[in-house]
């Protein structure tokens, strides 16, 4: 992956090709060898790219020509979107050799002042409905329902912060205190602006092999896909509870089925905090600790680096950075390098199994799209 940031001088096809050439480089692989391209673009890209589709710039710019480009638009989901749809194309042997991609310039895309919302929420947004607001809301409401205090949800801007200063391609590293993120300007209360990810630049990318692809590569793989799973929200279903997502509770429960694993085997977790009080309401959505218990998770420092479960060691999208389609894959990356044993000082150790989790958009209340990926460092299983 790139580093993330504000680039004013870097092309949306300059951020894919860098990030794509490092990870053929990784994989030992030539671009000539990939048979597919799957790539995750929220909003982002040139007259050109917007005609002919980003991932097809993406290949030109790599040297990767005459294969299915697939473009995934799924708003912050959009790189788990991409990531999925080339996974399905492996395990089900239409392709060996799959290149997945996610990249956006979100610097220079919406202008000062200019409310950024879900696709076809153009309207609320200018009322008002902002993901700012909605988190906001939800803020209000768990501190309500659970008694989760301010100090609680300032402490995973803390906690991320502190992973960010260790990867050296994260957005934000300096170190913060809760006092900072309690003291930083007002967004939408209780939220001050040290609780919300920032926007930026950056491409993130990853190859995907069967094993008559590795074969054919001449590599040894080192990581598994155990699950990759995407849905949409149950708009008609859910609890229209602002304390939790249905879909997140509905797509954990098939992501951990066909892993065959509970959370209880997670080492190490990237999870979407586009807001501090996202990372305390999924880690209840995904099983990591009950409802409402997700405050006095992180304040125990169980999920910081060196506790019992890490989350979001990158840094996360608070620090990282959330340039929207290249955050699912960047979350990919990270996890493969933690199962590596390749992460540096924020290196988990031990870990075996690692699970992404982000999700996508609104849609009457729920989020429109969730994606969970479980990997695993292979030979976990029989360890």
């Amino acid at each position: 992956m790139t580093s993330f940031g504000k680039f004013a001088d870097r092309s949306l096809g300059s951020l894919a090709r860098e990030a794509c050439i490092e990870a053929l480089r990784d994989a030992q692989t030539a671009p000539q060898a990939v048979e597919m391209i799957a790539c995750g673009c929220a909003r982002s890209g040139s007259l050109q790219a917007r005609e002919s589709g980003v991932g097809q710039l993406v290949g030109w710019e790599v040297g990767i020509q005459g294969v299915p480009v697939y473009n995934e638009k799924a708003f912050c989901a959009s790189g788990a979107m991409a990531f999925n749809v080339a996974n399905l194309a492996v395990t089900g042997g239409e392709h060996d050799i799959a290149l997945v991609v996610g990249v956006e310039r979100m610097s220079t895309r919406n202008g000062k002042g200019r409310p950024l919302t879900s696709d076809g929420m153009v309207l609320e947004g200018e009322q008002g409905f902002t993901p700012p607001a909605y988190y906001a809301m939800a803020a209000r409401r768990h501190m309500d329902v659970y008694g989760t205090t301010r100090e609680q949800i300032a402490a995973v801007a803390v906690k991320n912060r502190r992973a960010a200063s260790l990867n050296p391609k994260a957005q934000y590293r300096e170190p913060i205190t809760i006092d900072d993120v309690v003291g930083s300007r007002p967004v939408a209360g209780p939220l001050h602006l040290l609780d919300c990810c920032p926007t930026g630049d950056g491409a993130a990318a990853a190859i995907i092999v069967s094993e008559r692809g590795a074969e054919r590569l001449g590599i040894d793989p080192q990581v598994e896909i155990l699950a990759s799973i995407v849905g949409s929200g149950y708009y008609a279903e859910q609890r229209r509870d602002m304390t939790s997502f249905t879909l997140d509770r509905h797509t954990a429960k098939r992501a951990y089925e066909r892993a065959q694993l509970g959370p209880e085997d997670i080492h190490v977790a990237e999870v979407h905090d586009s807001f501090s009080i996202a990372e305390i309401i999924h880690y209840e959505d995904l099983g990591l600790c009950e409802a409402g218990e997700g405050g006095k998770l992180v304040e125990s420092g169980d999920t910081s680096l060196g506790g019992r479960l890490p989350v979001n060691p990158s840094g996360g999208l608070l620090n990282r950075g959330h340039p929207l389609g290249a955050t699912g894959v960047a979350q990919i990356v990270e996890l493969a390098d933690q199962l590596r044993g390749r992460a540096g000082e924020r290196q988990v150790p031990g870990a075996r199994h690692a699970l992404a989790h982000i999700s996508g958009g609104f849609q009457e209340g729920d989020f429109a799209t969730s994606g969970i990926t479980i990997l695993a460092r292979i030979g976990a299983t029989e360890s």
